[in-house]
């Protein structure tokens, strides 16, 4: 009956609680808080969310991950690789930080709790074998190269473009070096220095908090933040001005077509219901939403290519001046006489007719003090099954993460790992993460180490570190309006330096020459597909089971002689005669469909080599499995 309980509830393994294992655990959670408050709002960024989702995503789903999990030590909350394929999955659905982009981030936490959750349920947490390791170092590898460069646009304050090909978009930040925001790099900078002096010379203080102690108190005292408002009539370019104004009507039509849609939708509803409803009248309804539904896909595709388009453009802004409004021309077109307030001002936003303009460097903003509401994610079938593919690649990716730090850990503290209770801990995590807001969570490899490194015996580290967040949720927010987004960056590129490692591509390849091209592909596809990451991880995990296919299908095939001993041994090897009455040969391997004909090809030719032979011995003590092909 305990052995029961302790199943679906493991945490109480963790009673009665000494008073020397709370003291360990409560110094070791504030360690991983100090850690995990930055870098959870760097990886809500990276996902593509206001900051402080990461705040929601780092409080709930470590609580819960620590105490419905096997692991003593695992951190779980946003780490890099689960927000990059968050943010890949979702760019082409929505408009990064919209609020139909968090609704999707949400679900997709959900659907990948449901999936880690069903697979842990059934005890099926062998099937992450499927993604081997040559695989994921290759994916990892890729996916530290592509968040790295994802930053760049923040650390030199210029925008960046999102569009099918990541490349593209590298290459456009690269363009705009020219137009790079000091102050912004400056900021950048100095928090590389930072965390990168403090973890040579003193690796025992948190350096990522520090750096963001520091830039943020020298943001709010030099007033890096700078915006401003403006009207679309102010742009004295007429090219551009248009397009803030198709932009600002299709904002407009957008919002009219979600009402009719929103009508339309609860009308169909009401008949449904209605069991003498005219069925006509139902399909007449249901093909005017399809067409609504089209329509308003099509303009907000088209709204998210303006406004990236928009971004792009840099202003300098003549100051009103008596009667004379405030103008906006692109950079170097001042007229002569004028004066510019000597700022480079970008649009941020347009919505009525009105923008809002960016003068400085990005800092995080506001962020919303108290918890997140609880609810349960907006869903529909539809774009369920949109998100289920990348639900499941991050499962994997995601679980794989946390299991193999996990293991590592372990090895250190001699614990006993189970792989399926881990997956029933990341899935709960998920689950009750996507009812408090937050987006799809992992183990993380550097917060689990200053986890263990700080002392902690049990997960009630990681709950202390839960409750740390809760209270900056609570009381803490407004310290960190100033915090500049060139710093977060910074955080994220240095958190990803660790990530990149060609050695163990190069051990791959030297183990086994199969291991290193699946390694190399999934590297190079993954950078192919970016942003599509999943892509990149299907065609090597295909790749890697279709090599050990090929493998397998021509297995070691030995013409045996005898030894001078007396024993059958292969003659290649030993050099030994061939009797002439009976052919003896051993086949190593399982004998199943795939290879069946090979082994018929084997023993035909060795026949058609010894004509004379009368008898043909099959060695089959090496055959360690037939199917009904065998």
């Amino acid at each position: 009956m305990n052995s029961r309980i302790a199943r679906f509830f493991p945490f109480l393994s963790w009673w009665p609680l000494r008073g020397e294992t709370v003291r360990a655990d409560l110094i070791a959670g504030i360690t991983v808080a100090l850690v995990l408050i930055p870098q959870s709002m760097a990886y809500a960024q990276l996902a593509g969310l206001p900051a402080y989702y990461g705040l929601y995503a780092a409080f709930l789903p470590g609580i819960i991950a620590a105490m419905w999990g096997s692991s003593a030590q695992l951190a779980t909350g946003p780490v890099a690789v689960a927000s990059l394929l968050t943010a890949s999955a979702l760019a082409p659905l929505a408009a990064t930080g919209s609020e139909q982009f968090v609704a999707l981030a949400i679900l997709l936490a959900f659907l990948v709790g449901l999936i880690q959750l069903g697979l842990g349920i059934f005890k099926l947490g062998v099937v992450v074998n499927f993604l081997s390791h040559p695989v994921i170092v290759g994916f990892t590898n890729a996916a530290a190269i592509i968040i790295g460069l994802s930053q760049l646009n923040k650390l030199f304050g210029v925008s960046m473009g999102r569009s099918e090909h990541f490349i593209n978009d590298i290459w456009g930040v690269l363009q705009q070096v020219g137009e790079t925001h000091m102050p912004t790099l400056v900021m950048g900078v100095s928090a590389f220095a930072i965390m990168w002096g403090l973890k040579k010379y003193a690796p025992k203080l948190p350096g990522v908090l520090i750096a963001v102690a520091v830039t943020t108190v020298a943001s709010f005292l030099i007033g890096f933040e700078h915006n401003g408002k403006g009207s679309v009539d102010g742009i004295m370019d007429a090219e551009v001005r248009n397009l803030a104004n198709d932009h600002s009507f299709a904002e407009l039509r957008i919002g009219e077509l979600s009402s009719q849609l929103a009508a339309k939708s609860a009308e169909l509803k009401q008949y449904q219901k209605d069991q003498a409803a005219s069925r006509q009248h139902q399909a007449a309804l249901n093909y005017e939403i399809e067409l609504l539904r089209l329509e308003l896909q099509n303009l907000e595709e088209e709204n998210r290519k303006t406004a990236r388009s928009l971004r792009k453009f840099i202003f300098e802004q003549v100051p009103a001046s008596g009667e004379q409004p405030a103008r906006l021309y692109l950079v170097g077109q001042v007229p002569q006489g004028e004066r510019s307030d000597g700022y480079r001002w970008r649009i941020k936003k347009v919505s009525g007719g009105e923008l809002k303009l960016v003068g400085g460097g990005e800092v995080v903003g506001s962020i919303p003090s108290g918890l997140p509401d609880i609810d349960l994610p907006k869903m529909n079938w539809e774009t369920a099954m949109m998100l289920l593919s990348s639900a499941l690649v991050i499962s994997l990716v995601g679980f794989m993460e946390a299991v193999s730090i996990a293991k590592a850990m372990a090895a250190k503290t001699k614990q006993r790992i189970d792989p399926n209770q881990e997956l029933l801990g990341q899935g709960l995590s998920n689950i009750v993460g996507s009812l408090s807001q937050s987006f799809p969570v992992s183990g993380s490899f550097s917060r689990s180490a200053v986890n263990l490194n700080a002392g902690a015996v049990t997960g009630m580290s990681n709950v202390f570190a839960g409750l740390i967040v809760l209270l900056t949720l609570l009381f803490l927010t407004p310290l960190l309006y100033h915090l500049p987004q060139a710093v977060l960056a910074a955080v994220i590129m240095m958190a990803v330096i660790g990530l990149v490692n060609f050695k163990a591509i190069a051990h791959a390849w030297h183990t086994h020459k199969h291991d290193g091209i699946a390694a190399i592909v999934t590297f190079v596809a993954t950078l192919a597909f970016a942003p599509h990451l999943d892509n990149g991880i299907l065609v090597g995990a295909g790749l890697a089971i279709v090599l050990y296919l090929y493998r397998t299908m021509k297995p070691r095939v030995a013409i045996l002689g005898r030894h001078p001993d007396g024993t059958l041994r292969d003659v290649k090897v030993h050099n030994l005669p061939v009797s002439e009455n009976i052919i003896a040969m051993r086949y190593d391997g399982s004998l199943y469909f795939a290879n069946v004909p090979y082994f018929e090809d084997t023993v035909l030719e060795a026949v058609a080599d010894n004509p004379q032979a009368k008898h043909l011995l099959i060695v089959s003590d090496g055959i360690n499995q037939l199917d009904a092909s065998g």
